[in-house]
């Protein structure tokens, strides 16, 4: 079984316990003679006004998910643009100042990938990004206008999409949605327990299905809801953006600093 598949499997191993506390419940109910209200038109009512909420949620959540999978990408992207930038730079006029922040982008790399996996603070990533500038203004003389115009683009859209991915970390999409939602789920699995529906072995297979497929949306819509939920180099959730793209460049940034080292021994 993949990774993928396990952590997939491993959503329903945590809303397993929820089913069976559920379907215990109902078995006592029916055992002790508590299950005397009959099923009226509200029943479904309900359902559908809960499965609408669960909806709206997941609909919110997915648009979220769907933008931040581009974003490890996109941070890659621009550092490694910049990279290059730099690399043609040292191999024209071999500037000390080009190789160095070549050096800076891959501690910016290393401090952006510890960040991601909730080793360091978004403030550290931040202060490297910043700390560009000082490169950037080494290589004016060195270089025209509209190469130095380039890299703050550069530099100016990577501070974007970090602070946009803190603040998707540390945003909610909607916490009252949230309550609602658990909350009326809550009140419907309630009202099976205490309805008669049908005999009990009908009664225990709708009231488990219903709630697994509540208990695991709820579930699964907070874990969309913070896509970069990492416990150091471990996934806590079942929906997390993958950081193949940082890790990747780390590779590619260290092979690129050892090359420039040996032409430069070989000079």
């Amino acid at each position: 079984m993949s990774a993928r598949h396990a952590r997939n499997w491993g959503l329903a191993r945590r809303v397993a316990p929820v089913v069976v506390a559920a379907l215990t419940a109902k078995f006592a109910v029916d055992l002790l003679g508590g299950d005397t209200i009959e099923l009226n038109p509200l029943y479904s009512g309900l359902l559908a006004a809960n499965v609408f909420l669960l909806g709206f949620l997941l609909a919110g959540t997915l648009a979220d998910f769907k933008e931040s999978e581009k974003l490890p990408g996109e941070l890659a992207g621009r550092i490694e643009t910049i990279a290059d930038e730099c690399q043609i730079l040292y191999r024209d006029q071999r500037p000390d100042a080009a190789r160095r922040c070549l050096e800076h982008l891959d501690a910016l790399t290393k401090a952006l990938s510890s960040w991601l996996h909730g080793k360091a603070g978004v403030q550290e990533v931040l202060k490297l990004i910043e700390e560009l500038n000082g490169y950037f203004l080494e290589f004016q003389p060195l270089t025209q206008p509209n190469f130095i115009v380039r890299l703050k683009q550069e530099q100016s859209t990577l501070r974007l999409l970090v602070i946009r991915i803190d603040r998707i970390r540390e945003t909610s999409f909607v916490g009252a949605g949230y309550v609602i939602a658990e909350l009326t789920s809550v009140l419907l699995v309630l009202s099976l327990l205490v309805a008669d529906i049908a005999p009990l072995g009908a009664e225990l297979f709708l009231l488990g299905t219903i709630t697994f497929l509540l208990a695991y949306m709820i579930l699964l819509i907070r874990d969309l809801d913070d896509p970069f939920e990492y416990d150091g180099e471990r996934r806590t959730g079942a929906a997390e953006v993958s950081l193949a793209p940082i890790k990747h460049l780390e590779a590619r940034m260290t092979r690129e600093i050892e090359t420039l080292m040996r032409e430069q021994a070989f000079e």
